[in-house]
């Protein structure tokens, strides 16, 4: 028994080290493709506080990690749209949200299409609040709060930096929305590429709120990288899709606004291994390239240890 327990330590110390092993060799593919990336996009400078990355590669039997400014609070975008749909999944789950045909085809939009439209309905629905004219302080103090849930949902599930507060909008936000962000900020959703890289793993993995719901959430994000496409700002194209080489497969949730450009992907090699692969740019000098996204995940996945 002593011998059984000392070699199941030994074991177990070995196994340790060989996946910090593995992190630290992936971490070292991340700074250098990181520092290429920056090398490559001079003209306007990419600045070191303009990018976070964040890796986990998932062909072991534990994942290894790597990030760039993994926890630095960005605007997520839409890619805080993953987040509002896990919940909702989480709710249906749980019964406390009906299960109906125009739930799921605001999901499917909000998450295919990324329209804002869908994801304010998704966001009324799971949280119990809507949008309207302004409110009396009182009830702004209660509509605030009830906004919350979603927040302290991931909070209470060991998330540091998810703020799910705010809707997507285009033109907006008006009435009691541009109200409460005055009252109660901060103003603005924020994520970080490491927290959105560990949902994604979560999704993948199947430990989302349930297998089942996991593989819905999955289906929403197939993205297909090799279609000919005339929006060249496609969440198939115009993100991560452009690094990936025949016999790769893309599941992803883009973010797109005038000062910030994101994705969050997971890819699937040819051989079966998975890697996520999580980049935020920030700046409006960088918002409308197209490349800086897809130079991070060739560079590692052309040097995955």
């Amino acid at each position: 028994m002593k011998f059984s327990a000392f070699a199941l330590a030994i074991g177990l110390f070995v196994f340790g080290s060989a996946r910090a092993a593995d992190s630290a060799a992936l971490q070292r593919v991340l700074d250098r493709a990181v520092a290429e990336t920056r090398a490559e996009f001079t003209a306007p400078e990419l600045k070191p506080d303009q990018i976070a990355v964040t890796v986990v590669d998932l062909r072991g039997p534990t994942p290894a990690w790597a990030n760039y400014r993994g926890d630095a609070r960005i605007y997520p975008a839409s890619v805080i749209k993953l987040f509002f749909a896990a919940y909702a999944h989480r709710r249906m789950e749980d019964g406390q949200l009906a299960d109906t045909p125009e739930l799921r085809r605001g999901l499917r939009d909000m998450i295919v299409d990324s329209y804002n439209e869908a994801t304010s309905y998704v966001v009324d629905a799971i949280t119990g609040t809507t949008s309207g004219p302004e409110l009396p302080p009182d009830e702004l103090t209660r509509w605030n709060a009830q906004r919350g849930v979603v927040t302290r949902y991931f909070a209470g599930l060991g998330y540091t930096n998810v703020y799910a507060q705010r809707k997507p909008w285009g033109e907006g936000p008006y009435g009691r929305e541009k109200q409460d962000m005055e009252a109660h900020p901060p103003a603005r959703n924020h994520l970080s590429t490491n927290d959105t890289a560990r949902l994604l793993v979560e999704v993948a993995q199947g430990r989302c709120v349930s297998p089942a719901r996991s593989a819905q959430m999955l289906e929403l994000m197939r993205r297909d990288p090799f279609k000919k496409s005339d929006d060249p700002d496609s969440q198939d194209v115009g993100f991560t899709g452009p690094a990936l080489s025949p016999g790769m497969k893309l599941w992803s949730k883009a973010g797109w606004v005038s000062w910030a450009r994101h994705d969050a992907a997971l890819i699937e090699l040819p051989d079966g291994g998975r890697v996520v692969i999580v980049t935020f740019t920030d700046g409006r000098e960088h918002a409308n390239n197209r490349k800086i996204i897809a130079a991070i995940a060739r560079r590692v996945l052309a040097n995955l240890p």
